[in-house]
């Protein structure tokens, strides 16, 4: 080698880096920033379907005899229908046959009214009571001064509600004309306020 040809430390290239190359080090900790959002969102996005998940199986359990249910409240009605067509002379007649029949349409009613219970099927018999709409059906009004206005006069047919859901409204007359009820007061101040902005 000659002494031209020979590498010296100032014919040596010095290679820098790039001004805009990217940093191996930040992009790797942009990477692992992305993935640890990515974990988290998909953590966050798992715990959201488990507890939608339970939502719809404890909703399936509790509202699964929905639709037999409001099938047999024609039959409950029925049993209500026999009762009250038996005439007040033959109930109060003493006649065994008559008697007997009587009594085990009442027991069966019960029987079915307290199985439907047990399965969660309540029944709504507002008589007396201040008309909510989500629970009750107004057919008509009863002009009546002494009884506060809104309230449930008479009761044409009991509605029956399984969990907070109606599986029909009660049809009811309602009291008019006698003194307004008083708006039930918020259950914490505030409560009624719109806060959408």
């Amino acid at each position: 080698m000659t002494d031209e040809t020979a590498i010296t430390p100032e014919n040596e290239a010095v290679v820098e880096p790039a001004a805009d190359a990217p940093d191996p080090i930040e992009a790797l900790r942009a990477e692992a920033a992305d993935l640890r959002d990515r974990l988290l969102r998909t953590l966050a996005e798992m715990e959201n379907l488990r507890r939608r998940t339970e939502k719809e199986v404890k909703d399936a359990r509790d509202y699964a005899v929905s639709g037999f249910a409001r099938d047999l409240l024609s039959v409950a009605d029925n049993f209500d229908r026999a009762l009250t067509a038996v005439p007040a002379e033959l109930r109060e007649s003493g006649v065994a046959g008559a008697s007997a029949l009587i009594e085990g349409v009442e027991l069966t009613g019960r029987e079915l009214l307290k199985t439907m219970e047990k399965h969660g099927v309540r029944k709504l018999s507002p008589k007396g009571e201040r008309f909510d709409p989500n629970l009750h059906q107004a057919m008509f009004e009863i002009p009546d001064a002494t009884i506060a206005a809104g309230t449930v006069v008479q009761v044409l047919q009991d509605g029956f509600a399984i969990g907070g859901r109606v599986l029909r409204p009660a049809l009811v007359g309602v009291s008019k004309g006698g003194p307004k009820v008083a708006a039930e007061a918020p259950a914490e101040p505030g409560a009624t306020v719109d806060r959408t902005v």
